[in-house]
């Protein structure tokens, strides 16, 4: 008895290990890929309205509030570099619902110098 009940169990879990095995299609939805933005503080450089420091990302020329990342999750603010100081590029994946970034996926890019 104790043989059948092993034999069913393993004969269980190999079939569910080959329901999950093999190829995964990739995902085909566009708004999920990552992609180059400009980021920044919305209200410092981007001329949102709302209150204090806010994350937010300019897409195709439209700025978006982001929901997901916040503009304390990368460095000081205030800093030279910072987001209230500085337009820095970011890689992202997301979506924009309700007139917000609803980002996936938030990497700030490493800060480039100025051009003299």
């Amino acid at each position: 008895m104790k043989h059948w009940l092993l034999a069913l169990m393993m004969g269980c879990a190999m079939g569910a290990a080959a329901q999950s095995s093999g190829p995964q299609k990739p995902a085909t939805d566009t708004a999920q890929q990552i992609k180059t933005v400009e980021a920044s503080c919305g209200q410092c450089r981007f001329g949102l309205k709302g209150d204090g420091c806010s994350l937010a990302v300019r897409i195709d020329g439209k700025a978006y509030f982001v929901d997901g990342s916040n503009i304390d999750d990368h460095g000081d603010a205030h800093a030279t570099d910072g987001f209230c100081n500085a337009i820095r590029k970011a890689e992202v994946k997301g979506k924009v619902a309700n007139d917000r970034f609803v980002a996936t996926y938030f990497k700030l890019l490493p800060a480039t110098a100025p051009k003299k």
